[in-house]
């Protein structure tokens, strides 16, 4: 599903993360329809209910899958017009890339993203961030909810302790164990929901965005994301910013960031590229 026309893309569809909901896009998602575009934030499977809620009975996230996820959003997609701008974050952004691999999109952006099947080396800040679920096998199959003093390691790094508290409050939900057990463990899975045929031609541009100070998914690991994408044809670029953590989408200073992946993706959508005519590999 591309833009094959090349006229104006007037739809975005955001893709939460892990340990959100759609409530981490409210600022991008306002921002967005400000410039005039259809914002769509659809949260995941089993995440359609408040903050609050989700708290209060984690168990039911426990059984949500990455193909359950991922087939939602292409689902949701398919009943549009025509094809949206698609924007992912952390594990929303392994779901995009995915979407991307199945033509779904007319340019995809995957901000501080988790990385698709085979990126073989996971940084030690990635796996002490995801220890609160990744420690105990038996929280594959629970929802898990992340403290205070562990959102503050893995998403507000660069916060003050108080405004880190505050936005566990305001956003942070238990983890679907199922998820992040498949991530991980993609590579040992040979029918992973995380694979993509990363040498394809045919898919949307595709944009990774890394923060300098990010300790889920470091620069190292969108790099490492963004580099197995070097024998496509397809537009592929990667772009960081430094200082910043995973909590990017909602940090003070996320304006620009939003502002560069919606201005990146409108020009790749409404110029149709062909793999002769764009550059390749991460930029």
């Amino acid at each position: 599903m591309g833009n094959t026309s090349g006229g104006p893309v007037d739809t975005v569809v955001f893709v939460h993360g892990l340990w959100m909901t759609p409530r981490s896009w409210e600022g991008w998602a306002e921002r967005y329809a400000a410039r005039g575009f259809r914002v769509l934030a659809p949260a995941w499977p089993g995440f359609d209910r408040e903050v609050t809620a989700l708290r209060a009975d984690p168990g039911t996230v426990a059984g949500t899958t990455l193909r359950q996820v991922i087939d939602h959003y292409a689902a949701v997609i398919r009943e549009l017009p025509s094809a949206p701008i698609v924007i992912g974050h952390s594990f929303g952004g392994l779901v995009a890339q995915v979407l991307a691999d199945r033509q779904l999109g007319a340019a995809v952006v995957a901000v501080a993203s988790a990385p698709v099947k085979g990126v073989l080396r996971l940084p030690i800040s990635t796996l002490r961030a995801s220890y609160p679920v990744l420690h105990s096998p038996v929280n594959r199959h629970r929802g898990v909810q992340i403290s205070p003093d562990e959102f503050r390691y893995a998403f507000g790094n660069t916060l003050q302790p108080d405004d880190s508290d505050r936005a566990w409050r305001r956003y942070a939900v238990p983890a679907a164990g199922h998820v992040l057990f498949e991530g991980a463990f993609a590579n040992l899975d040979p029918h992973s929901a995380a694979a993509v045929d990363t040498g394809r031609d045919d898919r949307p541009p595709l944009l990774l965005i890394a923060g300098g100070e990010d300790h889920v998914a470091p620069p190292s690991l969108v790099k490492a994301n963004a580099g197995l994408y070097q024998k496509s044809r397809a537009v592929t670029a990667y772009h960081e910013f430094p200082g910043r953590s995973h909590f990017t989408v909602g940090e003070p200073g996320w304006e620009e960031v939003a502002d560069y992946a919606l201005d990146w993706a409108t020009r790749m959508a409404e110029t149709p590229a062909t793999v002769d005519s764009m550059p390749s590999g991460p930029t």
